[in-house]
């Protein structure tokens, strides 16, 4: 038996890895499976070159647990190593002192660095044992031993054939990784696509023989195969079916609505990309589907967090995208610096934009019929990515009242007529809750007026970046003020009062409504068909205090400012009012109000309570 001491100039190596690891301790399964896969891809690449390697038919990798003996074992039938090869890769961890080791990697994951992916081993493990035989006939196997401590054990062994067993004994802080359930999980999250077949324990299959009461039933244990070692991203897309492309959807996040649809990302200059975008169902909740999309390098895993790969819109959507040009042990520093990742979200982004001009140009009725879904994600890019709003512009829908939807450039062509005001701006009259502002939408109707349904969370931000855009849009809200005074019109409404008669109706509800908070009485001549009073808000404050309350604000600057409007044209007030004694007026004018109030959900609490009972009081 030969001993030695690994390569190390001053300090013992094993705490580095473990203070600089220890928050990724699980990874460590990921690293010795690639470690597996990498030497199986090498003894594949020489057999195809040539060169004798024996049988290369079963490849498998193989994941043994042993909870009674506390170890874990992957095992490969990969290229091997012969003791020479153990003592270059194995031994020799670092070229440097400890101090200049941790000074030259303070800033990245040491993962892959001087064959570190192999240590990491050691987070979880009291001791290692790998028993290895290299490929080249006449080599003998070799069994490797180390305790966590500079110093390993290295003898001979008897193995079966060429490959690497490495065998973990586990320490007691990591009794967790003894548990079938969570070495299972590991391997789902890590080891999902890698392109060589992982065995993990074996699986009972049933089959029957015979028929009647002489039928039997044959139970067979078969190899459990955690893994697709052929993903669909890798395959060309002209080999793909609908149906494969949502099974695979179904693969990546079972029991999901099925995707709207997908792109197939395929690239290899100037860099190396493929991958499978979908397209989720979001359902107005953008921040519950983010993080959906997962980071391969080379089929492995490594995170999907990838919010410094591709754009925070394109966070949305769903899928994998695996580049070999992204190292495993990526770094935020890493991908800040990097000029392929640039390129990368670029392209990305580029792609997606061309996939939704493409649909909309070709497929138009099935482009608006999934608008509910994809405008939330469409109008996300185009406020956060100068780029795609350069292209989304172009088919970037609007959808009104009666359920049509329109191009920005179709439906300024649509509002000209009607819908500009004095600085020649078009006035889009919008509504954001059908339901509760529907007389205010038949009143805009009545006018003529085309009304928007701007109903998403991200409307309010979208508005505001297509009036900053200089495309001469203004947006109002359908009861932010009455619809005769948001554009200029031809012919103005005349009030069927007299001046005096104004004068006295101001002065009715001026003095009934007292000093009430934010209330400014409004006295206008619109036609008898519209309410009596109505309260409206103006634009510019609404959309601020709307704003605060998004970003969770509870300083309430502007108050409840608000317009009491009364048509001076409905009979009630033109007729009926004035013709009352003046204790009838002032319980008119406070019903009335109390009316405007409860249609913008501004009547609440005791005062609600009290309108309630005075409205039954009226019935009896």
């Amino acid at each position: 038996m030969a001993k030695g001491q690994i390569s190390v100039q001053t300090e013992n190596i094993f705490p580095i890895i473990k203070k600089f690891l220890y928050s990724d301790h699980e990874i460590f399964l990921r690293e010795l499976v690639s470690n597996a896969v990498d030497a199986t891809t090498k003894i594949k690449a020489l057999a195809t070159s040539g060169e004798p390697t024996g049988d290369i038919n079963d490849l498998r990798i193989e994941i043994k647990l042993d909870k009674e003996a506390k170890t874990l074992t992957i095992s490969d039938k990969g290229i091997g190593m012969s003791q020479e090869e153990v003592e270059k890769y194995l031994n020799q961890v670092a070229f440097s002192s400890a101090e200049e080791f941790i000074e030259k990697y303070k800033d990245q994951s040491i993962i892959g660095h001087f064959g570190l992916g192999f240590y990491s081993a050691f987070m979880v493990a009291d001791k290692v044992e790998v028993i290895t035989q290299s490929y080249r006939q006449g080599e003998a196997a070799v069994r490797w031993i180390c305790d966590g401590n500079p110093e390993y054990e290295m003898e001979a062994a008897e193995r079966s054939g060429r490959g690497t067993d490495i065998i973990l004994h586990i320490n007691t802080e990591s009794a967790e990784f003894l548990e079938e359930a969570r070495i299972e999980g590991l391997l789902t999250k890590y080891c999902k696509f890698l392109p060589v077949e992982i065995q993990f324990g074996t699986r009972t299959e049933s089959t029957w023989e015979g028929e009647g009461d002489d039928k039997k039933e044959i139970k067979t244990e078969v190899a459990n195969i955690v893994n697709n070692p052929n993903p669909l991203w890798k395959k060309k897309p002209t080999e793909i079916t609908d149906e494969e492309y949502k099974a695979f959807y179904n693969e990546l996040y079972p029991y999901s609505q099925p995707p709207l649809f997908w792109i197939h990302l395929n690239i290899d200059y100037p860099f190396n990309l493929t991958g499978i975008l979908y397209f989720p169902k979001l359902n107005n909740t953008p921040e519950l589907q983010k993080n959906k999309i997962q980071l391969y390098s080379n089929q492995v895993y490594v995170t999907d967090e990838v919010k410094d790969i591709v754009p925070e819109f394109l966070t949305l959507l769903h899928g994998v995208i695996d580049s070999p040009d992204i190292p495993l042990n990526v770094s935020r520093s890493y991908l800040q610096a990097d000029g392929n990742v640039k390129k990368i979200t670029n392209y990305i982004t580029k792609k997606v934009a061309e996939k939704l001009e493409s649909l909309f140009k070709k497929e138009r009725e099935t482009f608006e019929q999934r608008w509910s879904e994809t405008g939330v994600f469409v109008k996300y890019g185009m406020i956060s990515d100068e780029k795609f709003n350069e292209k989304a512009i172009k088919f970037v829908l609007l959808k009104n009242s009666e359920d049509k939807y329109f191009t920005i450039e179709e439906y300024k062509e649509k509002i000209k007529p009607l819908q500009t005001d004095k600085q020649d701006r078009l006035v889009c009259i919008y509504a954001n809750n059908v339901k509760e502002q529907y007389s205010f939408i038949e009143s805009a109707k009545s006018y003529g007026y085309d009304v928007l349904i701007f109903d998403s969370m991200i409307d309010n931000h979208f508005m505001q970046h297509l009036e900053f855009k200089g495309e001469k849009l203004s947006f109002v809200r359908v009861d932010s003020d009455t619809v005769d005074n948001l554009v200029q019109k031809d012919e103005k409404k005349e009030s069927i009062l007299s001046d005096d008669q104004q004068k006295e109706v101001e002065s009715l509800f001026k003095t009934c409504l007292g000093d009430q908070k934010g209330g400014h009485v409004e006295l206008k001549a619109l036609s008898p068909d519209d309410h009596p009073v109505m309260i409206t808000k103006p634009e510019f404050m609404r959309r601020m205090k709307e704003m605060q309350m998004m970003q969770g604000m509870d300083n309430d600057m502007f108050g409840d400012l608000h317009n009491v409007v009364v048509n001076t044209n409905h009979p009630l007030i033109a007729n009926k009012l004035l013709a009352e004694k003046k204790e009838k007026q002032e319980e008119m004018v406070s019903y009335l109000h109390h009316l405007a109030l409860l249609q913008q959900n501004m009547l609440k609490g005791e005062e609600l309570a009290r309108f309630v009972k005075e409205s039954l009081n009226r019935l009896s």
